[in-house]
């Protein structure tokens, strides 16, 4: 941005302002993960995005996963991680580590560093206020996952009243056992799509590790910019959606049918993703309507 002409840094603004207009008072959900939170520029762009977006009256909230840092301190304690069709294997060691570091770590270092870059957050656990209420995920196959769960509740007050007051919420994705007296781990891409669609959110926002969906997995230049919900099943017929991505499309597909406008599957390794995504005509990754 610095080499740009003054008249170029103006038209970036002008081309914003439709969007701004359009999602002004509106709520976003962006879940947070993967590479994008390891890596600090890219945290601190995700961060920037999220704290403009707030000063221009749009309410975003944050849910963010935490799998690498997990995996890390169970390798300290000498604990190997176990993925049951790409979750996490939470059994009760694990999930005190899951909340420690979800909760803990993640959640507290993701508040600090809004309040350095100007923004006001909150760090919520889904426990917190009765947020996430979850009951054991269980699979007709009987596939044991452990301490992971499936969420049945949400009080979505708590989040209503903190952007009310112009607040950013930093939500983990840990819930309160309904059925058990224990906590949940909870999929952060579901905990996104749940909070979403209780909310009435504008827009999902999935921040991962790949450019979207690609029409032939692997190849950048196969991006599906938009995709209906209903041409989904056909595609995951095909095999085109396969593997760790089937849950994510299957979440945007859930929201946009439960009422969020539009849901998005976009690189989080590409700085400024989000505003790129909402403020401009480019938009980037694959858009579910």
């Amino acid at each position: 941005m610095m080499n740009l002409k003054p008249e170029m840094r103006a038209e970036t603004l002008v081309e914003a302002l439709p969007y701004i207009q359009e999602y002004a008072g509106e709520i976003i959900v962006v879940k947070y993960g993967g590479n994008a939170m390891i890596n600090e520029e890219l945290k601190e762009a995700v961060i920037e995005d999220i704290v403009l977006l707030n000063l221009v009256g749009i309410k975003a909230v944050l849910v963010h996963g935490g799998g690498p840092e997990i995996s890390e301190m169970l390798k300290k304690i000498g604990k190997e991680s176990k993925f049951v069709k790409g979750l996490r294997y939470t059994d009760q060691e694990t999930m005190d580590i899951v909340q420690m570091i979800l909760c803990g770590k993640v959640n507290k270092n993701l508040v600090s560093l809004f309040e350095k870059a100007g923004g006001r957050a909150v760090g919520l656990a889904g426990m917190d206020g009765g947020l996430f209420k979850a009951v054991r995920l269980t699979d007709p196959d009987g596939t044991d996952y452990g301490y992971v769960g499936e969420i049945r509740e949400v009080n979505e007050q708590i989040i209503l009243n903190m952007l009310e007051e112009g607040f950013i919420p930093v939500v983990s994705s840990v819930a309160a056992g309904m059925d058990e007296e224990t906590n949940y781990n909870i999929n952060a891409d579901t905990a996104a799509e749940k909070l979403a669609v209780a909310l009435k959110a504008k827009k999902l926002i999935l921040l991962t590790d790949v450019r979207g969906l690609m029409r032939t997995p692997g190849d950048d230049s196969t991006l599906i910019p938009e995709l209906k919900v209903s041409e989904v099943p056909v595609l995951i017929k095909a095999g085109v959606i396969s593997g760790g991505m089937i849950p994510k499309v299957e979440c945007c597909v859930e929201a946009v049918r439960q009422g969020v406008e539009r849901a998005n599957i976009q690189d989080g390794r590409v700085p400024h993703s989000i505003l790129i995504e909402l403020l401009s005509d480019d938009g980037v990754g694959t858009m579910f309507s």
